[in-house]
């Protein structure tokens, strides 16, 4: 199932973010599409290594965190990052469509990194260590996560 994930992250996950309205507003949550879209671009640069952080998860949790996260049960609405403020994260970008260029990048860094370093392990902040195989799986979770978020159906798609 992981090339049906990747495949979705290379080439789908993009075209499914432009044809959401930039007016649209989130089912729950307290981000915009725009603030939610920089929030992927944040999420995939820890992905792919040009963010670091450390693991905030006590050692003892991980293994269930990880069995969640391997999982195919989906993130619940509103779900809380230990990592994120309350509030969301000022813009950086000044239109949806730079957000969602940013976002490409990452997502192009990704894929380049690991195909550089397939062996390569970066750490995710919550879940621990992850090789290419599991930061997919996270990556694809976590966006669909967020599509649901603003009505998209993207395995409908």
């Amino acid at each position: 199932m992981t090339i049906e994930k990747e495949n979705f992250l290379r080439t789908r996950l993009i075209p499914c973010l432009q044809k959401i309205d930039a007016a649209t507003p989130a089912k729950w949550g307290r981000m915009t599409l725009h603030q939610m879209i920089e929030h992927l671009a944040d999420v995939m640069k820890v992905a792919n290594g040009r963010l670091q952080m450390e693991v905030v998860t006590p050692a003892e949790k991980l293994p269930l965190y990880r069995e969640f996260m391997m999982s195919d049960k989906p993130f619940r609405e509103n779900t809380k990052s230990p990592v994120l403020p309350e509030e969301p994260l000022p813009l950086r970008t000044h239109t949806v469509q730079a957000a969602i260029g940013k976002l490409q990048e990452e997502i192009i860094a990704f894929f380049e990194t690991f195909d550089t370093n397939p062996a390569l392990k970066t750490t995710h902040p919550v879940f621990g260590e992850l090789d290419f195989n599991e930061n997919v799986q996270l990556l694809y979770k976590h966006t669909l996560h967020h599509l649901k978020q603003f009505g998209a159906e993207p395995l409908s798609l």
